[in-house]
């Protein structure tokens, strides 16, 4: 049962634990890696920027002296810096004409070409120094490109000096960066996760206990103990559920002890009433009615004489004094011996036990003879109380699967299915006009579970009223056989 709850009900709240706390780490975790690498784009792209702002700027006041030459002069010094452009490893230098087209490159191939892009619409058209990042033409490349206007001694804008770098490092360097702060947002989600569960285990753990500890107790192991982990919540709940079950237990030792003393002290009154209630029968000298009313206090006083014995036998289960005396033992024959020494008296009341033999040989199971016949007859007799105005109980016996399965069916009402988990509870009565200790089918259903057994009860499903109770007994294997 605790196994089953800890899968469930605890493993639910586990998973909202995690749920809530992963998310928010996770978030946390997701939302600062990429502000910190839209922050490193941010720098790294800043001081390229900046850097190639500064040569531009400063090549382009340097080179502005050679504007008030001619064109001719002026195209032969942008062609000779452009060779001699010590920069040339990992950039390119440009001089742009007023049109927009490339007139030299430190690269060559460039001559001729019109970028078009907004830094050189900007340096020609604004006459301040523009930047630009992008992809170049034809390759993809990811680039970055600052232009500086060229401005004539009479402050007209006559060109631009560009200068382009790759970005391939750049962003490598930048991919480097971000990657590692992922690595490192994923040690920081790892190690949460981590702590998170060993925390959430250190909760939910000896929650599990306490729980599967509480319905043992509501099953009806009171007095039972939880052992004490913890000095905190959960320890005060430990301590709390060890309380509750200790008084439940000490309760439930004076009601055994009540009981017993009740019954015991009814036991010889009982005994006395029942023997001259049967004396008086055979008195002549007493009337009709008087006989019927004696006949009645018979009848009364065996009701409540085995009311008597199934409460002593409830106190010997709880406080400890019932034994088995388990042997070899052929159920059937148990069965049939039960349901002659009880056929006869139910048929004198009106009810015949239809008995159907097995077709192959029962296997033997280990058991107390006596004890399983107890539960025979008190399910016949339950049988015939419930199914009296039916007239007929039906019992059958096999064996299948390692068990042998005995099964009483009658035709009475049957119970109503919300009342079926709780029949073989002590004291339970149910809605039922018959009466009853409430008492039978708890000591019955405490036999069979210490013969390792099983007492199951189903309303009938072949659409007739009727309630079906299943005995299944384990059958003997050949080492217990031998033994």
């Amino acid at each position: 049962m605790g196994k089953l709850l800890g899968k469930t009900h605890l493993r639910g709240l586990k998973r909202r634990w995690l749920r809530s706390g992963i998310l928010l780490t996770v978030g946390v975790v997701v939302l600062f890696t990429v502000v910190f690498s839209l922050g490193v784009r941010s720098y790294y792209y800043s001081a390229v920027r900046t850097g190639l702002s500064t040569k531009a700027q400063s090549a382009a006041n340097f080179f502005t002296g050679y504007l008030s030459r001619t064109y001719s002069q002026y195209y032969q010094s942008a062609y000779r810096y452009t060779e001699n452009f010590e920069d040339k490893d990992f950039l390119e230098l440009q001089f742009i004409n007023a049109r927009g087209v490339v007139e030299a490159s430190s690269y060559g191939i460039s001559a001729g070409t019109v970028p078009g892009t907004p830094d050189v619409d900007g340096a020609l058209g604004e006459g301040r120094t523009q930047s630009w990042h992008g992809r170049r033409n034809g390759t993809g490349e990811r680039i970055m490109a600052v232009s500086a206007p060229l401005v004539s001694p009479d402050g007209a804008v006559v060109g631009a000096m560009r200068y382009v770098t790759s970005l391939r490092l750049v962003t490598r360097q930048i991919a480097t960066v971000s990657a590692v702060a992922a690595g490192v947002g994923l040690l920081v989600i790892l190690a949460v996760v981590l702590s998170n569960l060993y925390f959430i285990r250190t909760v939910t753990e000896p929650l599990v206990e306490l729980t599967a500890l509480a319905h043992r107790i509501s099953e009806g192991s009171y007095g039972i103990q939880a052992q004490k982990k913890y000095d905190d919540e959960i320890g005060d709940l430990t301590d709390a559920i060890n309380e509750m079950s200790a008084k439940i237990g000490e309760s439930e030792r004076v009601q055994t002890q009540f009981i017993s003393t009740v019954s015991h002290e009814l036991r010889t009154p009982l005994t006395a009433i029942t023997g001259w209630a049967e004396t008086l029968t055979y008195d002549d000298t007493i009337s009709d009615d008087a006989q019927r009313g004696i006949a009645i206090i018979s009848k009364e006083s065996g009701r409540l004489t085995k009311m008597v014995e199934e409460l002593l036998e409830f106190t010997r289960i709880q406080d400890g004094r019932f034994n088995l005396n388990v042997e070899a033992l052929d159920v059937a024959g148990e069965l049939e011996e039960a349901i002659y020494t009880y056929g006869n008296l139910m048929r004198q009341e009106g009810m015949n036990v239809e008995y159907t033999p097995p077709d192959e040989d029962i296997p033997y199971v280990l058991g107390d003879g006596s004890r399983l016949k107890q539960v025979f007859l008190n399910i016949m007799d339950n049988a015939a109380k419930y199914g009296r105005a039916a007239g007929r109980i039906l019992v059958t016996i096999g064996a299948a699967g390692g068990w042998v399965i005995i099964r009483f069916r009658d035709f009475g009402p049957g119970i109503p299915p919300e009342e079926l988990p709780f029949v073989k509870k002590k004291f339970y009565k149910g809605s039922g006009k018959e009466r009853g200790s409430g008492i039978g089918l708890s000591v019955c259903d405490e036999i069979v579970a210490r013969h390792k057994g099983r007492l199951e009860l189903e309303n009938a499903a072949d659409g007739r009223s009727g309630l079906i109770v299943t005995v299944m007994l384990p059958v003997m294997n050949e080492n217990e056989l031998t033994i």
